[in-house]
């Protein structure tokens, strides 16, 4: 039980960290949270309690196509944001995500890649 409460610590202490960096600099913070932290926990975690290489490395790989539909959200978001509010803003970047998301799976199928949950 301790190890799993450390984990969720760690990981909680990092977006804390982020939004406090963030608080004081826009470019810092927005370099921080770009960098792939969680997936690096996330690999560790998995390593450290012994999955199968192949779990690990089918976790990296799949974390590259589910971060694509992601990036056009960050220059819809900022460029909505002055004209709808931050409400309308997150909402139609996040109907943005889902649209990308379907086009990724179509696009990622056609590379053999099977993104859509069974």
């Amino acid at each position: 039980m301790g190890w799993i409460i450390s984990k969720y610590l760690t990981t909680a202490g990092l977006v804390v960290l982020i939004s406090e960096v963030a608080k004081r600099s826009d470019k810092l913070g927005a370099l921080i949270a770009a960098l792939p932290m969680v997936t690096v926990l996330t690999l560790i975690w998995l390593a450290v309690e012994k999955a199968p290489q192949e779990k690990i490395a089918n976790h990296a790989y799949l974390t590259f196509w589910y971060v694509l539909p992601t990036l056009p959200m960050f220059l819809a978001f900022p460029w909505l944001l002055p004209k709808v509010g931050f409400v309308f803003s997150l909402a139609g970047s996040a109907l943005l995500t889902l649209v990308c998301f379907a086009i990724t799976v179509k696009v990622a199928a056609g590379f053999g890649v099977q993104l859509w949950f069974k």
